[in-house]
């Protein structure tokens, strides 16, 4: 700290040769008047204090000019004020206290506020807690007291004596008991109506009359062969893609599902979960391996056809027998195509046949046009 303050004793001040070197801190407006006043009467330059105080020259400018905002950190702000106060001379304790008020420190946390008004309701508190106890007593007590006034006791029934018809049952001159019997069924749901078929349209529209005996007999022919449930995905379904894939192996129950190619490499290993199914790829050869076949459901072109028959079973034997199937009914639907195209041919020239004679002298175009046929 320097030994002169800036504040010498007054005989000192009072001698007509006295002259104040360093003038005190507190007497400038600002921390950074103060500063520029206290350099310009030393005559240095901020070039001189820079290098004296080994500080940027920009930082003793933000000082001088109050800019606390160009300045650094806090604890290097504090340490270039007391530099520049060394330098000049000045009491270092008092520019930097004057520097901590005119520039607060922000990153300080904020402390709980103390006060008279603070210490009032802390005095209170007690006061107030009881009274509110005595009023949350107060309308307990008062429910209560409603709810027991409400409550009425259990007094015996206004019937002296119980009738006559009640001890006796049936009294002469009354009708005589219902009997109820047995409950009957329910009667049919009327609320759907029954389909209405328009005559002739679904004739022109798909070409078959389903009043021909001989449709009745086809249709009844093709539904004879009863259709398996088809594949419904419970699960995650792993392998080939639905359309890469004609055999579908579901679990039913928690088993366990293995796929060996030819060399014994494993195509798929799967603990199965009740759901989950496995797409078999076509045109592979490989053993499908399980702990149980009888958790393990077959499917093929997406209809069931059972369990697995073995342990273990060749996928080409479960491809060959989708394609088998495939084929059957492509040939079967082949076979209802050509009977009821034969059908329609037929049903055509039966109706050729019974329509009327065309007169030809009478009509020259008609004519033409059916020779022309």
């Amino acid at each position: 700290m320097a030994l002169d303050a800036g504040n010498a004793p007054e005989e000192f001040k009072a001698h007509p040769d006295w002259k104040d070197l360093a003038p005190s801190i507190t007497e400038a407006a600002t921390l950074g008047d103060g500063l520029r006043r206290a350099r310009e009467q030393s005559g240095k330059s901020l070039a001189d204090l820079s290098a004296e105080t080994k500080v940027h020259t920009r930082f003793l400018i933000a000082l001088e000019q109050n800019d606390w905002s160009s300045l650094p950190s806090r604890v290097f702000a504090i340490g270039y004020v007391r530099g520049y106060a060394a330098a000049l001379g000045l009491d270092e304790q008092l520019a930097v206290e004057r520097f901590k008020r005119e520039s607060p420190d922000t990153s300080a946390p904020l402390k709980a506020p103390i006060g008279i008004a603070f210490e009032d309701v802390k005095r209170y508190s007690p006061r107030i807690i009881g009274l509110v106890a005595i009023v949350a007593v107060a309308l307990i007590g008062w429910n209560v007291f409603q709810r027991l006034n409400i409550h009425q006791e259990v007094r015996p029934s206004d019937i002296a004596a119980v009738p006559e018809s009640w001890r006796l049952g049936e009294v002469p001159g009354q009708a005589a008991p219902i009997a109820l019997g047995a409950p009957r069924a329910a009667p049919p749901d009327q609320t759907t109506p029954a389909l209405y078929v328009t005559p002739g349209l679904e004739a022109q529209l798909t070409g078959v009359d389903p009043n021909d005996p001989a449709v009745i007999a086809a249709a009844q022919a093709a539904d004879a062969a009863p259709v398996q449930k088809a594949f419904n995905p419970r699960g995650a379904v792993y392998g080939a893609p639905a359309t890469a894939s004609q055999v579908v192996i579901q679990a039913k129950k928690a088993g366990a599902l293995v796929v060996r190619l030819g060399g014994g490499q494993a195509l798929f290993a799967r603990q199965m979960a009740p759901g989950e199914a496995w797409r078999a790829p076509m045109g592979v050869s490989a053993t499908i391996d399980v702990s149980d076949p009888a958790a393990f459901d077959v499917y093929l072109n997406g209809e069931h056809s059972g369990v697995l028959p073995a342990l273990l079973t060749p996928l080409t034997q479960l491809n060959s027998r989708a394609e088998q199937a495939a084929r059957q009914v492509a040939e079967e639907q082949a076979r209802r195509q050509a009977q009821l195209q034969a059908e329609r041919s037929a049903q055509f020239l039966r109706t050729q046949d019974a329509a009327p004679p065309v007169d030809a002298a009478a009509n020259p175009g008609v004519g033409a046009a059916v020779t022309a046929n």
